[in-house]
């Protein structure tokens, strides 16, 4: 992310990325990044992609998938005899979202340019124009979302016939979000004999029918079972009362450190995100119904620390990397144990610790223990009210702003308590109620941030 540092802290072996092939200009300007050593799932595919064989990765969110395929590409780049030519990348990296696209061609480009490579990115909820100029200029490397390059292809803008590797990353979350058939037709129209990695969390999902298309005899490296918690993470369930839950929720997402909150639904977390502004949390959203510019500007705002807490959908349950997530709160416990893992996959990044909280109301008990038994983890559960001691164990510093809980009726504590419908908008509330939230927002200091917050990053004064 745009004002995030890649950081991946040192490995116990003595293996150096020199060791494994990778060219000394960019081993040093790795190095210079903070990353000086190689994870596993890098230590693990690293020699069998510089080879030029097909490779399947598996391997936990968080391991370190995405430096395991940029320096693969890269580096065979650099060495290939073929140069760029107008409207035909010579590699392709499909990915499910635009955060992820952005992320990785953050990470990519300053060690393209040491070697004089140039990459792109594609995707939807922007104009089509700079893509196709960019496209025209000649690209290496081109990172796409598989709906927007299908509509280049078509359009003739794109031609994928020189491709001579391709990456498919998050392939079960692409499956998940139904795109394997718009990935099945690109893949098609790359060279058959091309190089091809495939790195995935899981199999499953119609994965498996990619491998057996498009790979030809691929080694295959996991790290980690699939889907398996993380060591680092320490797990908590609040029980709360439905009246108390956004107070809890301001309690954490107040402290210092940087938060991530999860809800099921985009009206829930928009709302969610507004109410925490409002109550002088500086908090920015994310969800598949804002425009591109202020999905773009409010991550690069909680990447640089401007908005210490994200509240988000899924979109950012898969992919998403900011450094130093100190907590995630799943304010909506997830529909299934994979989502809680890759939400909670946001923290514990890399050998850091992390915590994740799960706040639950009485109508969620049930659920919420299915849940943590599938997704094989031990949480420690406490039934507390606002104001608890332990609040401050789980999110530690002094608060920025003193928590100011905005008063409910007892028919807005209920419907907090569905969170698969989201939370009613700041229409429904009572007078009281905006009352108490404008005063919030007058005396925290964040009052200008929550404006632009809810603008998503525009300046407002009219």
């Amino acid at each position: 992310m745009a004002g995030s540092r890649p950081r991946q802290n040192t490995m116990s072996n003595s293996l150096t990325f020199t060791d494994l092939g990778v060219p000394d200009t960019l081993d040093r300007l790795l190095s210079a990044a903070g990353v000086e050593r190689p994870f596993p799932i890098q230590a693990a595919t690293l020699p069998d992609a510089l080879a030029g064989r097909d490779v399947l990765g598996r391997g936990r969110t968080g391991s370190g998938k995405t430096y395991a395929f940029v320096l693969a590409v890269l580096t065979r780049l650099a060495a290939s005899a073929t140069s760029r030519r107008a409207g035909r990348p010579r590699a392709l990296i499909l990915v499910p979202t635009r955060e992820l696209a952005t992320q990785i061609d953050s990470v990519m480009a300053p060690l393209a340019r040491a070697l004089s490579l140039r990459t792109m990115v594609v995707f939807g909820g922007v104009a089509a124009r700079p893509q196709i100029t960019g496209l025209r200029a000649g690209v290496d490397v081109l990172v796409a979302c598989p709906g927007r390059l299908a509509d280049h292809v078509q359009a003739g803008n794109a031609h994928l016939d020189a491709v001579e590797i391709t990456v498919l990353d998050e392939a079960d979350h692409m499956a998940d979000l139904g795109f394997l058939p718009t990935v099945r037709r690109l893949l098609e129209r790359t060279p058959h004999r091309g190089q091809r990695l495939l790195f995935s969390a899981t199999l499953d999902s119609g994965v498996d029918v990619l491998v057996r298309r498009f790979l030809t005899n691929p080694v295959t490296h996991s790290v980690d079972s699939t889907l398996s918690p993380v060591a680092a993470m320490t797990h908590h369930i609040l029980h709360v009362h439905a009246d108390d839950r956004f107070a809890v929720l301001v309690e954490l997402t107040a402290a210092p450190s940087r938060t991530v909150v999860f809800t099921r639904t985009k009206r829930g977390a928009r709302t969610l995100a507004r109410r925490l502004a409002a109550a002088g949390v500086t908090a920015v959203e994310l969800h598949g119904n804002l425009a591109q510019g202020a999905r773009t500007r409010n991550l690069r705002a909680f990447a640089t620390g401007e908005a210490h807490t994200l509240v988000a959908t899924d979109i950012a349950a898969r992919g998403i990397h900011i450094d130093d997530v100190a907590l995630v709160v799943h304010a909506d416990p997830p529909v299934e144990h994979k989502a809680y893992l890759h939400r909670s996959g946001r923290t514990a990044r890399a050998g850091a610790d992390g915590t994740v909280v799960t706040v639950m109301t009485d109508g969620q008990v049930a659920e919420v223990r299915a849940l943590t038994r599938k997704a094989g983890i031990t949480a420690t559960t406490t039934r507390l009210r606002p104001g608890d001691a332990l609040l401050r164990d789980i999110a530690p510093g002094a608060r920025k702003v003193v928590p100011q809980p905005v008063p409910q009726s007892p028919a807005a504590g209920r419907h907090e308590a569905r969170p698969a419908h989201g939370g009613r908008g700041q229409r429904g509330d009572t007078p009281a109620q905006n009352s108490s939230r404008r005063s919030v927002s007058t005396r925290s200091g964040a009052a200008a941030f929550s404006a632009r917050a809810r603008s998503g990053g525009r300046r407002t004064g009219r």
